[in-house]
């Protein structure tokens, strides 16, 4: 009995400072990376802001081009018969004319 708290106080002599020598070197570790920490909140920070604005401008961009194209579709599309039309007289007049065709080359002798 007596060489199991002999035991025990021996390993309490070697775990304990152990275990103050783990804290302390985690508190050195976090002290020493603190500026990169911070240095990267700081850059995760800025470039998020600047994500969200360049988001929010391209969205607006997207928002006017749609606008645009829907307003182009919404005049353009009365006209799509008379467009049908016109590509059908085209295809007509341009079938009716002879296709020009290159002279015969003379064979050498």
């Amino acid at each position: 009995m007596e060489a199991l708290v002999l035991l025990a106080l021996l390993g309490v002599l070697i775990v304990v400072p152990l275990l103050i020598l783990k804290v302390l070197l985690q508190v050195v570790l976090g002290l020493v990376l603190l500026p990169f920490k911070l240095l990267g909140g700081a850059l995760r920070l800025s470039f998020g802001l600047l994500g969200a604005v360049f988001k929010l401008f391209f969205a607006g961009a997207m928002a006017v081009v749609a606008l645009l194209l829907g307003l182009a579709a919404f005049i353009l599309l009365p006209l799509l018969p008379f467009l049908v039309l016109g590509g059908l007289v085209w295809l007509a007049v341009r079938a009716s004319r002879p296709v020009p065709r290159p002279p015969h080359p003379v064979p050498p002798t």
